[in-house]
């Protein structure tokens, strides 16, 4: 082996933390945002946020371009930078992605000296990345993180601050026993133990070993647990404390026999508390012959018994889930555009929409003047100044992230017009490429912007994934979105007659002739993805 020194060239791409900043800010949820602004707001001195009226700022410029920006006004394909590329936790991207994200980054590092202008209550983006001369703050009247807007239909905090929980509602009806010390803690820790839809998932013996410090305390604890479980079981809401399915039902059954007002004949319910008392499996199948069979009872007391036991309630804590943590806060706002609005254009096609950020989702951040100001021409905090432009680099990244996110919002709208005129059955075929490719953007950003956001539209509140599907090809040559398959199986499903249930082979003729070829198996796919039952298990009894 002979050894030797050689010189080579190579070009790598190295990733700024700027830059790799703006990457993981682009594919954060808004929850996960309104997360970092605040880690940011306690560990940056430099960076606070707007509490008071935007205007009242003195150091304010002019803001953007804007107002409400329609879907003509600001085209989708507008001449941002794009710095949202393949960086740590993002999409793998290609040779010609990283050499953007180069030239991105160099744009950026050019730029960091200048400072933010601040934006209208209504921004809506311009697709720009220009920076004012100050570090005035932008967002305006956007309320912060975690405020309610004055706009808001529904507003989740005030349904939450209505909201009970399973367990304060089980520990108000268990102050009204008469019970000893011993037996009130048993109960109260029975109800602790409880999992959010009302079910005993561990066995009494696995609560009480952690608790005994002898054999003979597990016997004790065992007969007060057993007490507490037996009042347990005739709360409201009934069904509650039960270890299992079947139980769940047969609890509900005995508290409608306890019911002086229910109209239910007693031998209809007896009967039903005899079939769960049977294999699930028979029920969930709807096996009238099998269960008559094991219970002696004719097919049409069976199928009464059966209708009685579809009404109960497999999850008694369901409707005391906390609603707050399901409520979903758009990104983007689209609406019809009010007939005659400036900048439609003409030859469009009627009915235009205005696509913009929520205003409710864009904290009001900036950089403190006064701070900022007393360092500007010092040499000697170098690090103090870094923070500062730390705190710069953080606003300009949000905002380059909500830019974005419209961006690539007013692309779908212009795509998918036709949906938000007549609903999901009009959706084309989109995938993540098309949207790419005009804005000239790599598909690993565009795969970031459309995960966990969602936008607020005409026909309902949708994550901008849902917009994107493959095509079915059809006798016209054309394709058919996949999503709009599904909408014309749910659509047909839902009209059907319930003691004649459609199959899936028949779906899939009717989809032939409608000039969509899709096979059985695929109708099958999409029915199960719309969690629909197969034929069998639709049919009426």
């Amino acid at each position: 082996m002979k050894l030797g020194v050689s010189l080579k060239t190579s070009q790598n791409l190295a990733l700024t933390p700027q830059l790799q900043q703006a990457i993981r800010l682009l594919q954060l949820s808004t929850l996960e945002m309104q997360q970092e602004v605040e880690h940011m707001l306690e560990e940056n001195p430099f960076l606070e946020l707007q509490e008071g009226d935007g205007g009242d700022s003195s150091d304010s410029s002019d803001g953007f371009d804007g107002g409400q920006a329609s879907l003509q006004d600001s085209p989708a394909g507008g001449s941002a930078p794009e710095p949202q590329r393949d960086g740590p936790g993002g999409h793998d991207g290609d040779h010609d992605g990283a050499a953007e994200e180069s030239d991105a980054a160099g744009q950026a590092q050019g730029s960091e000296e200048r400072e933010f202008e601040a934006v209208p209550e209504d921004w809506g983006g311009d697709g720009s990345m220009d920076i004012s001369p100050n570090d005035g703050e932008w967002g305006s009247d956007a309320p912060a993180p975690g405020a309610a807007g004055a706009n808001d239909e529904v507003d989740a905090a005030d349904i939450n601050s209505a909201h009970i929980s399973l367990a304060d509602f089980l520990h108000q009806q268990a102050g009204e026993f008469f019970l000893d010390a011993v037996d009130r803690c048993a109960l109260d820790f029975l109800i602790e133990s409880l999992n959010e839809d009302g079910y005993l998932e561990d066995t009494l013996e696995d609560l009480a070993l952690p608790l005994a410090r002898s054999l003979a305390d597990v016997d004790e604890l065992l007969h007060h647990f057993q007490l507490a479980l037996n009042l347990l079981h005739t709360m409201e809401p009934a069904g509650v404390g039960a270890r299992d399915l079947a139980e769940c039902l047969q609890l509900q059954l005995r508290a409608l026999q306890r019911d002086e007002h229910c109209d239910c004949e007693p031998a209809l319910l007896a009967l039903a508390q005899q079939l769960c008392q049977q294999p699930l499996e028979l029920l969930a199948k709807r096996d009238v012959r099998q269960l008559c069979q094991l219970t002696q009872a004719e097919p049409e007391q069976v199928r009464d018994a059966l209708l009685l036991i579809a009404r109960l309630e497999p999850k008694p804590g369901r409707r005391f889930a906390d609603v707050e943590r399901n409520a979903i806060v758009p990104d983007v706002l689209v609406h019809a555009a009010p007939p005659g609005q400036p900048g439609q254009q003409r030859g469009a096609p009627s009915g235009g929409f205005v696509v913009r950020i929520n205003p409710d989702v864009m904290p009001r951040l900036r950089v403190h003047e006064v701070y900022a100001k007393a360092l500007r021409g010092s040499s000697s905090h170098a690090e103090l100044q870094q923070r500062v432009q730390e705190a710069r680099w953080f606003i300009k990244n949000i905002q380059q992230r909500f830019d974005t996110i419209l961006r690539v919002s007013q692309a779908i709208v212009a795509r998918q017009h036709d949906f938000f005129v007549h609903g999901p059955t009009a959706m084309r075929p989109l995938v993540l490429r098309d949207i790419a490719q005009e804005l000239g953007m790599h598909e690993s950003t565009i795969s970031r912007v459309t995960t966990a956001k969602y936008m607020a539209t005409p026909q309902g509140t949708f994550e901008l994934k849902y917009f994107f599907g493959s095509g079915l090809e059809t006798d016209s040559g054309a394709s058919a979105s996949s999503t709009a398959v599904r909408a014309l199986i749910k659509q047909w499903i839902g009209a059907e007659d319930p003691s004649q249930p459609l199959s899936d082979s028949q779906i899939a003729n009717l989809l032939k002739e409608q000039g969509i070829e899709c096979a059985r198996r695929t109708v099958a796919k999409y029915r199960e993805a719309l969690r629909i039952a197969p034929a069998n298990l639709r049919k009426s009894l």
